[in-house]
């Protein structure tokens, strides 16, 4: 295997991370709890990936083919059997072949996927980084008053309203659209042609 090609730990859940997108998860299932546990000593990664048919908890269910490196930022036990974590996505990956492990996880040698590069966002740039500054503002300020000090930042910063793959990936996690669309958005290799399918919703649906 290359530098790019390894085995990874996968958490297959009903949600999309995009990279650079914070994700917390409440984990309690053993086989999740003892993969937390060993990331968190060797300071590995673990894999977020959309859930294609099956559920999060159970029988390991069926992946889609891409998803994101999450490493864990920070992390508490609130009660035994219980961990909080709080995760930052990284670099997409393409799963080559699978294995289930005795307790069910689910493991993956992976491809990584070439990091979304700066490119022009053309005239959707703009737009589309004018209305999410202000709507992060305001998610910020009313999640600061009513969480008071559990309050937990949903945008990594810093924030890069100039780069278009940054504006379309926290438009795409916050869209109310369907798992199988984030997905195939995800999986689209061109930044800018992202942030236009971004900008497209948002025209149809008054938001622009």
């Amino acid at each position: 295997m290359t530098e790019t090609d390894f085995w990874v730990a996968l958490f297959p859940l009903n949600t999309i991370l995009f990279p650079d997108g914070v994700l917390p998860l409440r984990v309690f299932e053993t086989r999740y709890v003892d993969m937390v546990r060993d990331c968190m000593k060797s300071g590995a990664p673990f894999g977020v990936i959309g859930i294609k048919s099956g559920q999060e908890t159970g029988a390991a269910a069926e992946p889609f083919t891409v998803g994101t490196l999450a490493s864990i930022t920070e992390w508490d036990m609130p009660e035994f059997g219980v961990l909080l974590i709080q995760t930052r996505g990284g670099q997409r990956f393409r799963i080559e072949e699978t294995r289930l492990l005795p307790n069910q996880l689910l493991e993956a040698r992976v491809t990584l996927m070439n990091a979304d590069e700066p490119v022009d966002g053309g005239t959707a740039l703009p737009v589309c980084a004018k209305v999410l500054r202000v709507v992060m503002d305001d998610l910020l300020e009313r999640s600061r008053a009513e969480r008071g000090a559990e309050f937990i930042n949903p945008f990594a910063e810093p924030f890069r309203l100039d780069d278009a793959a940054w504006v379309a990936n926290r438009w795409c996690e916050m869209l109310p659209i369907e798992l199988e669309e984030k997905q195939r958005l995800l999986e689209m290799t061109d930044a800018a042609a992202r942030l236009q399918c971004v900008q497209d919703y948002l025209e149809e649906n008054g938001v622009l």
